[in-house]
């Protein structure tokens, strides 16, 4: 095998790979938020989970991609570490049509015939000014390139017999009885690994086995081996993420390693299954004794090719009926595993909106108001985090300043999640008065959001202060916490009126313009006096403009919290 050929060798798997990706990519962007919303909606239950992440892995052709989402998920607190379970297990059963795909397309079809002239349609479709249409280009585009790399990996691999010394060699790895097994699963499982993808190392193990170079039983231990070695993407996505992400990832690895160890102590049971089921087609069966791939006999290549395809999907799928009932023990499992650090609280997640289809959207609109509820106490959160950042040490802040930016974008997330459950309630049957109070639903969550951004502006302030080496007076702290306590206040006012509302109970926000009047007085006050002093020079001008803005800002999100209490009686009090 010379150099070129090598070479050519690497390019054309590197051409899969790239083609695999963009086909993934122009998936997702044409299907839009739909998946996404998709993903966080049909979750209610382990079966609808499955069937959840099966169909969105169908769709975009990622098992990885679906369970690195699942755990961006989790991370946010927008999916339970159940849900993230019965999502993952679909999620592998709907990678296994990627398999299918690629034995009937790339082997039986040679769809690559169509590639080149498919690359002018997406093409064109990639040069207009629609998006939708450009993502449909790179998907076309993707699917060609994924289809030309899978033809040159099968003509640049070289046929062995022509070397009998190296066919030789490979039969001797492959003699070994159950010791083959294991090693060959390490291979899939290594390959896999280096790859960071288990179709290019299925479509390897494909070209392997059509080509004759491993028996079938071997090709069966490296798809093994490839179901242990994808788990590594999750856990790569989740290494940056919080405590449930990492056991999201986790119950991937457990779910996979369980599956490889009941298909190694059944593998010769399996693997007849799997040829039985392939003789049913009309086809040799794979697994019998003596089986090899003919050169030239179509029936032998096609019944090697559709017998790993199917036990890939058999695989899955009965891995998934056997553990479908066990994902409480699969949870307990991974909490015991891996366990949370000491200042990872994790409060963000939704508590009372129901994925699923909308029982009914009055009782759904009342879902919707306890997780704003909720979203007002996890927004109070980060006002704590910010009066400890406001006299922290240079250490403990950038722990704190992480925090408030962290609150910023679940606030983020929360608000986009509970605006889609509200936009799912409009569209139903609803009267009059449930109609008013999802429009002021809608107010309140923006300001919340608000809420969330000061925060994080806070933190910002602090950095610059930090950045030219001001500190504050021991007054000046004080006369902040001053301000936090008026604001806290207003935030349990609020929350003191969100509650009343959600009983019907609310009559009068008077509480909230006397909250807001007291923080506006302070607000007036100590402004005032800093100016005075800054005029007499007694302050530092720079820092004086740092405890200016924090103030500013503390009184902005009174603002937005009035603006939630007014929101509450225009639609709420009678």
């Amino acid at each position: 095998m010379g150099i070129l050929q090598i070479f050519t060798l690497l390019g054309a798997l590197g051409m899969f790979l790239y083609g695999m990706n963009l086909m993934s990519s122009g998936l997702q962007k044409a299907a839009g938020d739909k998946l996404r919303s998709f993903l966080s909606a049909m979750t209610s239950n382990p079966a609808k989970g499955v069937l959840t992440g099966l169909g969105v892995t169908t769709v975009i052709q990622s098992s990885s991609a679906t369970t690195v989402m699942v755990v961006s998920f989790v991370n946010a607190g927008l999916l339970t570490l159940a849900q993230a379970i019965s999502v993952i297990m679909g999620a592998n059963i709907g990678t296994t049509v990627t398999a299918w795909m690629v034995a009937f397309l790339g082997f039986k079809a040679d769809i690559s015939l169509l590639a080149v002239p498919m690359m002018l349609f997406g093409f064109l479709f990639s040069n207009s000014k629609k998006n939708q249409r450009q993502n449909i280009g790179e998907l076309i585009v993707g699917f060609s390139l994924l289809f030309l790399g899978l033809s040159f990996m099968k003509n640049s691999v070289p046929d062995l017999r022509e070397t009998p010394q190296v066919l030789e060699f490979v039969t001797t790895w492959a003699s070994h009885g159950f010791g083959s097994v294991l090693l060959f699963l390490a291979f899939g499982t290594v390959l896999t690994l280096v790859l960071q993808s288990s179709s290019a190392t299925m479509a390897i193990t494909l070209i392997m086995l059509s080509m004759g170079w491993i028996p079938f039983h071997m090709a069966c231990a490296m798809v093994l081996g490839e179901n242990i070695g994808t788990t590594i993407t999750a856990n790569i996505a989740a290494s940056v993420g919080n405590t449930q992400a990492k056991r999201a990832a986790m119950s991937h690895t457990i779910f996979n390693l369980f599956g490889v160890i009941w298909a190694l102590i059944l593998f010769q049971p399996f693997t007849a299954l799997v040829g039985k089921i392939i003789e049913l087609f009309g086809l040799p069966n794979p697994a019998a004794e003596g089986f090899a791939v003919v050169e030239g006999s179509a029936d032998t290549s096609t019944a090697a090719l559709y017998g790993l395809s199917m036990l890939h999907t058999l695989f899955n799928t009965i891995n998934t009926l056997i553990l479908i009932w066990f994902i409480k023990l699969i949870e307990k499992a991974v909490v015991w595993i891996i366990k949370p650090k000491s200042q990872d609280k994790e409060p963000f997640r939704l508590k009372y909106i129901s994925a699923g289809p909308l029982a009914t959207p009055e009782l759904a609109a009342e879902q919707a108001f306890d997780e704003i509820i909720h979203f007002a106490q996890i927004s109070r959160n980060g006002l704590g985090y910010a009066k400890q950042a406001i006299s922290a040490d240079a250490k403990h802040f950038e722990e704190l300043r992480e925090k408030l930016v962290k609150y910023e974008e679940i606030s983020d997330r929360i608000e986009y999640e509970i605006a889609a459950f509200l936009n799912g309630v409009s569209a139903g049957d609803i009267s009059e008065a449930t109609s008013m109070k999802i429009k002021a639903m809608y107010k309140i969550i923006g300001e919340l959001e608000s809420l969330g951004d000061s925060g994080e502006a806070i933190s910002r302030m602090l950095s610059r202060r930090n950045e030219h080496k001001k500190t504050f007076s021991a007054e000046t702290i004080d006369n902040i916490n001053l301000m936090l306590e008026k604001v806290d206040n207003a935030y349990e006012v609020m929350i003191a009126n969100l509650n009343a509302a959600h009983e019907g109970t609310l009559s009068s926000i008077a509480n909230a313009y006397s909250a807001e009047e007291q923080i506006n007085t302070l607000r007036n006050e100590l402004r005032e006096a800093e100016i005075e002093a800054l005029e007499d020079n007694d302050k530092n001008y720079q820092t004086s403009v740092y405890y200016i803005d924090i103030i500013n800002e503390l009184e902005h999100m009174g603002d937005f919290m009035i603006n939630i209490s007014q929101s509450l009686e225009r639609a709420f009090v009678h």
